[in-house]
């Protein structure tokens, strides 16, 4: 493999998302592209082509279902091989990164605390995102309603109940009628 290519790589792979990095990093889809190309008896610029097409799938910028025509036109090799070629580079590569990084994700899901209930609330709220704070809790106010007194002004904080999901979905019924 070329130093440029090399560099190439470190770069796309870069511009991924954390946990897609951390996978592709993680596995030596590079060795395994060479074996392909030893097997299918690939010269070394036709295993760097196949790399860059390796590549080209990995970070998103071509589409998989291209990835054998891909091969057939920039590595020089029968549309046969280049499908063989393909459900191998599927198998050995594709599929491993794409399930460590569905771990990963999975692993990241469990440590946030999601709360559905916020979800819905958040969404039937028309995008209140108080609807995230929990019912009772006080919330500094930037610019206090006039109806406050000087007092409550003073202190910048007042209690505010977030409604209920039964109140926000009363209030989307009055607004159809």
């Amino acid at each position: 493999m070329t130093e440029k290519l090399q560099q190439t790589i470190k770069e796309e792979v870069a511009k991924l998302p954390k946990d897609a990095q951390d996978a592709i990093n993680a596995f030596d889809w590079i060795k395994v592209t060479e074996e392909i190309g030893k097997k299918y008896l690939l010269t070394d610029e036709e295993t760097n082509n196949f790399q860059v097409e390796t590549l080209l799938v990995l970070v998103g910028l071509t589409d998989p279902q291209f990835y054998p025509v891909s091969i057939e036109n920039q590595v020089g090799t029968t549309k046969d091989d280049a499908q063989k070629m393909s459900d191998e580079a599927t198998e050995k590569i594709f599929i491993p990164i794409a399930n460590a990084i569905e771990e990963n994700l999975k692993k990241n899901l469990k440590n946030n605390n999601l709360n559905p209930k916020q979800t819905i609330n958040f969404i039937l709220s028309g995008g209140d995102y108080s609807t995230f704070i929990e019912q009772g809790e006080k919330l500094p106010l930037s610019n206090p309603p006039p109806s406050q007194t000087m007092m409550e002004r003073s202190e910048g904080v007042r209690a505010f109940n977030t409604p209920s999901l039964a109140d926000i979905q009363a209030n989307i019924k009055k607004t159809n009628i």
